[in-house]
């Protein structure tokens, strides 16, 4: 018998984190891309390599009957953010619900020696995290992060040099920091999932011809102000985009898969720039509307193209 999706009137489960690139507004245009095996009930298990915010993630588990998943990323505060969520939901909705009740209660100034306080503690206490073992300290940190998404500038995840988060606080006249039924939604998706902390060609192993496989990886700068990759340590530069690139051919000729990937289109910026179009020549090459959601200049946010690249 196979699964049921998730019912009408069941919770939406959306992303609990802000993230760069994240995929919520564009869900309407990705659907129609996804392997029609996908409705079918043809594709068993999904694979993500950078899950990042999740919506792509979120979005295919509501929609089929796919009961294996396996979901990498290279940032160790992303998994443990969603371990947390997939182990202990409540615990973490728990802190969340007493960082909501004291930073609504503060003044501006009062908000911002918070932020601050947070923050710093959060970069203090990760040399002392033991990222490999799950731990009540792991929600601690979830909750923090969280806390510190949703209330710092744009939303955006950036690490320094030395891996500490150092995006300042946001000017917002009102922020949602979390919705627990959110937390409960997603957590019972999770369910179905096993998170990894690694690499993307880690995922090699998982795939076979009955695997749906969304790459969004940090996406190439379309302009020397636009480089938003900074979400490890570890930047994600052209010679990784060709490594991708090269995997992605190697599950599509060794393991059959279907695969989907997104990244940016050059061409916003310059017509003759086909470094994607070239990589991926032997695959289909679509191009979908989005919008800048992160610029320093706000009068720069507007609708630009991305790439959608699929082997069917």
């Amino acid at each position: 018998m196979k699964r049921s999706v998730t019912s009408a009137s069941a919770p939406s489960a959306r992303p609990f984190l802000k993230w760069a690139g994240g995929k919520t507004q564009l869900l309407d245009q990705l659907r129609p891309n996804y392997p029609a095996e996908l409705a079918a009930g043809g594709i068993t298990r999904y694979v993500e390599p950078f899950l990042g915010g999740g919506a792509v993630f979120l979005d295919v588990m509501q929609r089929s009957a796919i009961a294996e998943t396996h979901l990498f990323d290279i940032n160790p505060e992303l998994i443990v953010a969603y371990t947390a969520v997939q182990r202990d939901p409540q615990g973490l909705i728990e802190l969340l619900t007493d960082y909501r009740s004291c930073y609504s209660q503060l003044d501006d100034a009062g908000r911002s020696q918070f932020f601050y306080a947070m923050r710093r503690r959060f970069n203090e206490q990760k040399a002392a995290m033991d990222f490999a073992s799950f731990s009540p300290a792991w929600v601690e940190r979830a909750a923090n992060l969280i806390f510190l998404n949703k209330t710092c500038y744009n939303g955006l995840f950036r690490v320094n040099a030395a891996g500490h988060f150092n995006a300042p606080i946001g000017r917002y006249t009102k922020v949602e920091i979390f919705d627990a039924e959110n937390l409960r939604a997603v957590s019972h998706l999770l369910q179905r999932a096993t998170l990894h902390l690694d690499s993307f060609e880690a995922c090699a192993e998982m795939v076979d011809k009955n695997t749906f496989v969304y790459f969004d990886p940090p996406y190439r700068p379309i302009s020397r102000t636009a480089n938003f990759n900074a979400y490890a340590t570890d930047r994600f530069g052209e010679e990784h985009q060709r490594r991708l690139a090269s995997f992605f051919v190697r599950l599509h000729v060794e393991n059959g898969a279907r695969l989907m990937l997104s990244n940016s289109d050059p061409k916003n910026l310059d017509p003759d720039d086909n470094f994607f179009d070239n990589l991926y020549a032997t695959f289909t090459v679509r191009r979908v509307a989005a919008s800048r959601m992160i610029n320093s200049a706000g009068g720069k946010r507007g609708k630009i193209t991305e790439l959608l690249v699929t082997n069917y």
